[in-house]
């Protein structure tokens, strides 16, 4: 337990420690954008965090290899996990780099995901089954092929969820820390009803992603000093699928009779901590295609963003994300440990899923809600303007048009050339 704690404690220090470094080179090179006409934050804030947490990740793994109870495990756990993730971390943070600083096609950027997501299955980070109940037919062994296809996307899928995810300050760093905290919590659990390396792995792996996500949240949240960009959000999203990836192939015979959820539990876990990123990826790709435009398109219509549109504020909208993703995570964990009956989970998931759907209606906005919050001044909302990536995008329809102000086309209010232009005009 102490070595967990002193590889996070290493991971949050340098994270820590190198972001003001960071953010003078990000200001330096011209990675703090000018505001444009979509974007929601109203100060130029510098992007490529991500570079200082790819260092406290470095760090903190260099030093869980030379620990002794986890050097020793992570030394004979299967393939390769520290250069692995040395290896890809630093690919897909190069990654993140270029399209922060000059911008990269989607599909480009794609590409370099599953570049990253190989070099984790060539240094042996991969799955090697699915663990399945014997009334669903037994757990299912994948060839080196399918175990391939297989990783990479789960990988890829974290990777973007994750991305998709990072719209407000402290959002993506506090919901893959409170994600690391559960397969962390997870990885113990087994530990101490069995034994393997693959388990230490992925205990170790999990410390210090929570530290490098602890080390950069005091510069993160709102209102931020510095954004993680790109290339923190897919780092911490392939570190998250890495420590997955590695407790998820644990024995099924193993681990039947250790709780009512059984073998389910490696599958329960790891949809659990990425339940709220992969809603948000599923209906954002599905918002997006059904107005005719790219999934990769922006827009403003994640749930971070709906919080806000019915009358919370920026703080507000990442705590009550911050809450759901502990009850989703910790929620599934806690049941399979106290031995809750298996249709209590269902039952569980479909009402909180139910209530979170509700609170990001738009037809729920009213009294307190967005449409009052721009009557008056709201006395509790937090110091500083809202930071989220930008406003819808609507295709030029018959529906999707902007229709011009009655009166004709007024004449701007103000000839400074660095004022910013309102996100919704008419609005005050």
């Amino acid at each position: 337990m102490r070595e967990y704690l002193f590889m996070a404690l290493i991971a949050a220090a340098v994270t820590y420690l190198l972001v003001p470094l960071v953010r003078r080179f990000a200001i330096r090179i011209g990675a703090a954008p000018e505001i444009r006409e979509r974007d929601v934050h109203t100060t130029p804030t510098p992007r490529l965090g991500g570079l200082a947490m790819y260092g406290g990740l470095v760090v903190g793994l260099l030093v869980a290899g030379q620990l002794d109870n986890t050097g020793e495990a992570l030394a004979a756990s299967d393939g390769e996990p520290v250069l692995a993730l040395i290896v890809a971390g630093g690919l897909i943070t190069l990654t993140g780099f270029l399209d922060d600083w000059w911008g990269m096609d989607p599909f480009i950027k794609l590409a370099g995901q599953i570049a990253a997501a190989g070099v984790l299955v060539h240094f042996g980070l991969r799955l090697t089954y699915i663990p399945l109940p014997k009334d669903w037919g037994g757990s299912t062994s994948l060839d080196y092929t399918l175990s391939t296809i297989i990783t990479i996307l789960v990988v890829v899928v974290a990777i973007n969820a994750v991305n998709f995810v990072d719209g407000l300050d402290g959002l993506a760093a506090g919901i893959v820390c409170i994600a690391g905290m559960a397969t962390w919590a997870y990885s113990i659990y087994l530990g101490q009803n069995v034994s393997g390396d693959r388990i230490t792995t992925t205990a170790a792996i999990s410390a210090v992603l929570i530290g490098a996500c602890v080390g950069f949240l005091p510069h993160n949240f709102h209102p931020a000093k510095i954004f993680m960009g790109d290339t923190g959000a897919m780092l911490i999203g392939l570190v998250l699928a890495s420590s997955l990836v590695t407790v998820m192939p644990v024995d099924p015979s193993v681990i039947e009779g250790i709780n009512r959820f059984g073998v389910l539990l490696p599958l329960l876990v790891p949809a659990a901590v990425l339940v709220l990123p992969l809603i948000d990826l599923i209906t954002a790709v599905v918002r997006r295609t059904s107005y005719g435009m790219s999934p990769f398109a922006p827009d403003r219509g994640h749930l971070h963003h709906r919080l806000m549109d019915i009358g919370h504020s920026h703080r507000q909208s990442v705590l009550i994300m911050y809450a759901w993703a502990f009850l989703f995570a910790f929620g599934i964990f806690a049941m399979s440990v106290v031995s809750v009956p298996v249709l209590a989970f269902p039952v569980v998931i479909l009402l909180a899923l139910g209530v979170l759907v509700l609170m990001a209606l738009p037809r729920w906005r009213g009294r307190g809600g967005a449409h009052a919050s721009r009557d008056k001044p709201s006395s509790d909302d937090d110091d500083g303007p809202p930071t989220g990536p930008m406003p819808p995008v609507r295709p030029e329809t018959e529906f999707g048009r902007r229709v011009p102000p009655p009166g004709g086309p007024q004449e701007p209010t103000s000839t400074d050339p660095h004022s910013v232009i309102p996100l919704y005009p008419g609005r005050p």
